[in-house]
């Protein structure tokens, strides 16, 4: 029987824990992210198991809302699935010292030149947990206005050619459940903004609620 077994009537809640590592090298220095290899032990394991992982920032993504309740969508070409996607404004946590519901409205600022004047946590994601240690953190935004000229940024490579969008939230719905929107923070991103409405935006997680636990190495 392995030595670890969840209490079956504990809340519903991912259990981060500190686990012994015991050797830890550099496998790849990548240009964003690094691949680090790892020896563990784990109690349910006779044997210490070794990973690759890749060793993650961590990043944000925004639902931004109109008035009249659409999300803002921008399509982007993304090279590892050859693909055009339809994504949330989002961005990479690579500012030391920023707090993260701020690294949002920067990346707002600069993939959509707006800004937004209510902020709240909207829902957390890891997307592959198995092989990544990033963590996305999904922002609510509302009360949107454009950024004034002087405060835009020139977009640069692949962000030169976004395309964005304003799409009617149940529309946006619509298409994640068939299909037709891939990208992970996206869907999360529409379907949390459109279960937020349906409850009249109430019982929402500030823009400062802390963000998720991660044991070490991988703490941002």
């Amino acid at each position: 029987m392995p030595e670890h077994v969840p209490a079956g009537d504990a809340p519903l809640a991912d259990e981060p824990i500190g686990v012994e590592v015991t050797d830890r090298e550099l496998a790849y220095a990548g240009a964003v992210w690094d691949i680090v290899r790892e020896t563990f032990v784990l109690p349910e394991s006779p044997q210490p198991l070794t990973r690759d992982v890749l060793s993650h920032s961590g990043a944000v993504g925004i639902a931004a809302l109109d008035d009249d309740d659409r999300i803002l969508l921008i399509q982007q070409y993304r090279h590892p699935i050859a693909t055009r996607d339809w994504e949330v404004p989002a961005g990479l946590r690579d500012v030391a010292g920023e707090a993260p519901w701020r690294t949002a409205a920067r990346e707002l600022g600069e993939e959509a030149d707006l800004q937004a004047r209510d902020w709240w946590t909207l829902a957390d994601l890891a997307p592959t947990p198995g092989g990544s240690s990033e963590l996305i953190r999904i922002y609510l935004a509302r009360g949107i206005s454009a950024l004034p000229e002087a405060q835009r940024t020139a977009r640069e490579g692949e962000e030169s050619g976004i395309v964005p969008r304003w799409v009617p939230l149940d529309e946006a719905v619509e298409a994640v459940l068939a299909g037709s929107v891939r990208n992970a923070a996206a869907q999360l991103a529409i379907l949390h903004a459109d279960h937020a409405r349906r409850r009249g935006f109430t019982g929402l997680r500030p823009s400062d609620d802390p963000w998720p636990a991660v044991p070490a190495p991988y703490r941002t």
